[in-house]
Order: structure tokens, then sequence, then C-alpha cells
């Protein structure tokens, strides 16, 4: 019979905080009132109301010249070109497939943005419009780059490089956009023998380090081969750790994971979740950091 671990509630202080404070940021509620200047003009976020300028989300005010808008502290992801995005596929059309990428509205694959299998380059043909369901399927999961936005917001990707393309033997994290560190490259090789791609949409991808993507693959042959024990071990030391950093609103990128993951190895994989052990690791990655930074 297995053991249950029973918790009784237990008031706890909340993490303090060392990181040095920055210049003071104006924060709002729905409901509050931004301001009582009729020479401002409305932005995202707000309404008009009484001549007073009200927000309707909760989040930061940002100010351009006469324009007020509030930038929500929890909200969908918003694209730029050149982000780095893990997605699931949802629907194969007509040489396009859609891409859940936690946007507001689907994103579009085309099927002249991606790399043929084998990574030859010619035109697509009516062949390849028949076969994309041997590239791609509903529920495959990808990582791919935000290649222009449309004017309704939705994104067209590529996975032109050989870096993106289908991924195979992992686990996804699903974390707020707003907690990922934008960096020159989001995919990163960790010492531990587990690698991650920190998709700017907030979805993460956890893989073992030891799979490489042949070069004459075009990104759609998987390796479907079991993963050793001690993978899949540290592949799930590095969830909890993540979640741990998410939990205590940590940004993350290559440094803070492991730096948490660093932390964790006094401790079992289970217990990481544990409030108490979770506080612990975290503000040693927080000192570490502050150390780092100074």
């Amino acid at each position: 019979m297995a053991a249950v671990t029973m918790r009784l509630p237990v008031p706890r202080k909340p993490a303090v905080v060392t990181a040095p404070q920055g210049p003071e940021k104006h924060l709002v509620a729905p409901g509050d009132t931004i301001t009582t200047d009729t020479g401002y003009m409305r932005g995202h976020g707000t309404y008009v109301e009484d001549d007073k300028l009200i927000a309707s989300v909760a989040g930061v005010v940002e100010r351009v010249n006469k324009l007020i808008c509030v930038r929500a502290l929890n909200t969908r992801y918003n694209g730029e070109v050149g982000d780095v995005v893990v997605g699931r596929i949802t629907e194969v059309q007509q040489k396009r497939w859609k891409v859940e990428t936690y946007s507001r509205l689907d994103s579009v694959l085309l099927l002249s943005s991606i790399n043929l299998p084998g990574g030859e380059l010619r035109r697509r043909s009516i062949e390849d419009e028949l076969a994309m369901r041997d590239c791609l399927q509903e529920g495959d999961l990808i990582s791919a780059e935000v290649q222009s936005v449309f004017t309704d917001g939705a994104l067209s990707l590529h996975t032109r490089s050989l870096k993106y393309g289908k991924l195979s033997q992992g686990v996804l994290i699903q974390v707020s956009p707003s907690l990922v560190k934008r960096q020159k490259t989001h995919f990163h090789d960790l010492p531990c023998g587990a690698s991650v791609i920190l998709g700017n949409n907030g979805y993460i991808w956890i893989y073992p380090t030891s799979e490489q993507r042949d070069e004459e693959t075009g990104g759609f042959i998987t390796n479907l081969e079991p993963v050793s024990m001690s993978d899949r071990e540290v592949i799930s030391r590095v969830r909890n750790c993540i979640v741990a950093l998410v939990t205590h609103k940590l940004m993350l990128f290559d440094t803070s994971v492991l730096y948490c993951y660093e932390a964790s190895l006094p401790h079992q994989i289970k217990d990481i979740l544990k409030p108490e052990v979770m506080e612990q690791i975290v503000l040693e990655t927080q000192h570490r950091l502050l150390d780092l930074e100074g």
C-alpha cells in the first residue's frame, strides 16, 4: 500500500524578495481611476466614465505622450517577429496547419514555411500538400519561430531552420509568458543532462540532451526510443524546479533554472513541491542570482 503524506494548514510568512527594486511602477486594479485629466487619450485596458480614465484590467500603467494604456499582468501571448514558440497542431487545412500557441487566435504554419523531410529545397507540389499529415498532424507538438504578425493579431510561423520542427520525447509545462525572459537563444542544453526550450509564449519543453535531430531529416523524424530512468529523473527534477520558480514569480532563463536545479539536489524530486522546501530552494536561487549580478 502506497504511503500518503498528510499536511495540516500552517501559517507561513511569504518569501522575502531581496532583489533590488527599480523605479516604482503605477499598478492599478479594475475600476481604479488613472487620471481625471481629459487631455489624455484612452488606450488598451482603459475606459472613460464621468470624465475619468478608468482601468478595465489589473496591470501596469504605461504612458506614451498623451496615450495611456494598461499592460495586463496576466494575459495571453502577444507575439513579436523573431519569437521562439512551442505550439500544438490543432487542425490541418489546405496548404497550412493551425497551431495553438496560447495567443488570442490560432497561429498559422504554411506548407511553404517548413523544411521538407530530407531538407530538400524546392517548390511545394500537389504531392506535398496531400502528404501534409505525414509531416504534422493534430496533437503534434512543434517548435517554431514567429515570421510575421497578421493585421488581426494572428501569428505566421516558420520552421525553416533545422533547430525547429516536431518535438518527440519530453515534458511540456505551461507558464505565464511574462515570466519567460527574452534572450538571444531560447534553446538551452543544461549541464545536468536535460535540455529546455523556453518558448516566448509560455510553453516550455524539457527533453533529454542526447536527443539530437539528424541534419538530413528536416526536423520531422522523431526519436521514439525509450527514455532511460536517469534521464526521466533529471527531466522531472527540472520540471519541478521550474514549477517552484513560477510559483514564486521568478523569471525563467537558463541560469535561474540551473541554479534552482543545483539548489534542489539535496532533496528528493517529489519534495521540491512542498511549500517549505520550495521556498528554501527559491531563496537560495535568488541569492545566487544577486551575487551573479553584483
